[in-house]
């Protein structure tokens, strides 16, 4: 048999059977400081796709950065067919400082595909477009929700990428949104280069949530072994398709004040719910919030003092009977939770 051919990564060569941590150079701080985009290359002795697992695009969504961490070290990974390229975490400068952004303000996930003469977020995005996305057969974008809120486990693509909804579903993630591509967004450029891209959304920006990294772990593994990358016998594949919605909204305060919540991420609300009241500090005058039509809660905030506009949930329009969405969703949460007990030997965070 034909030996496989060594994978390219910069100025690196990777051989088959073999990994390795590969430094992207990308620039040097004011203080002469070089920063790296830093990508762990698992090359697989049997041929097969190459798939990319990104995170920290948002400086400050940390928990994709765990997730990569949990992926890298599972056992799993022994028998790959193909190639993964791991990130986790592209923009450094943002994680470094506990920030969205980059040291210029932009956000690096609306200066796709970039270029090498731009902007620092625009050199950034085109290593990664050049070096990672344009040697990937698949991708798989690692996200959070921002500081002070929290999303629910879910995936997000494309309505028109039909492998991608396909990647989606194997995922198994409680819900899937099928969301536009937002211009200069990395979900945009991958769709144009036919690399189809999941985007996993969980947890909250700058903290750690055990649910939220179980859930994308095990997705993580359940998209490569349903592209062939591990043993189908390696995890087990979603029983239940996960809730699918095709638009959502963002119910936003009516006046400021102090937010008290009745509902939260993963429960069904109907048209009219009460989800939370809005009272001056007195108590003298307060405002319901009332979901404006039936959904399921996929995002929140968790400040309890508000402004007038703030957004305050989101919520997902979804098919399902309130009693079928209950289900899926309770089926959905057992199975990531069963699964993970036999891939995690290590202790849960708190």
């Amino acid at each position: 048999m034909t030996k496989r051919a060594p994978f390219k990564l910069g100025t690196h060569e990777i051989p088959a059977g073999r990994r390795r941590t590969v430094d992207l150079p990308v620039s040097v701080l004011s203080d002469h400081t070089p920063v790296n985009m830093s990508v762990h290359v698992v090359h697989g002795r049997l041929p097969g796709p190459t798939i990319f697992v990104s995170a920290a695009v948002h400086g400050d969504e940390v928990i994709g950065v765990e997730i990569v961490r949990r992926l890298l070290n599972s056992k799993k990974l022994a028998g790959l067919r193909g190639t993964l390229l791991a990130i986790p975490i592209v923009n450094s400068f943002g994680f470094m400082n506990h920030s969205r952004y980059l040291p210029d303000r932009r956000d690096l996930n609306r200066s796709f595909p970039g270029s090498p003469q731009g902007s620092l977020a625009a050199r950034l995005a085109y290593i990664f477009v050049e070096e990672i996305v344009q040697k990937s057969d698949f991708g798989i974008d690692l996200h959070s929700a921002a500081v002070n809120r929290s999303n629910l486990p879910q995936t997000r693509v494309s309505h028109k990428s039909e492998k991608a909804k396909e990647l989606a579903k194997a995922f198994g993630a409680q819900v899937t949104l099928l969301s536009p591509l937002r211009e200069g967004s990395l979900r945009q450029v991958a769709d144009g280069l036919e690399t189809p891209m999941v985007l996993y959304e969980a947890g909250e920006g700058l903290r750690f949530d055990e649910y939220a990294a179980k859930t994308g772990v095990t997705g993580i593994l359940r998209v490569m072994s349903h592209l062939g990358m591990l043993s189908a016998k390696a995890v087990t594949q979603p029983k239940v398709k996960p809730l699918l919605s095709s638009s959502s909204y963002w119910l936003r305060a009516p006046a400021g004040g102090v937010l008290r919540t009745f509902k939260g991420n993963g429960e069904i609300v109907q048209e009219g719910s009460v989800l939370g009241i809005i009272s001056d500090p007195f108590g003298e005058k307060e405002v319901e919030v009332t979901a404006t039509y039936p959904g399921l809660v996929i995002g929140r905030t968790n400040l309890p003092v508000v402004h007038e506009g703030d957004g305050l949930f989101h919520i997902a329009k979804i098919k399902r009977s309130d009693e079928q969405a209950e289900a899926a969703l309770d089926h959905l949460q057992t199975q990531v939770e069963t699964e993970a007990e036999a891939l995690f030997d290590e202790d849960e965070i708190i």
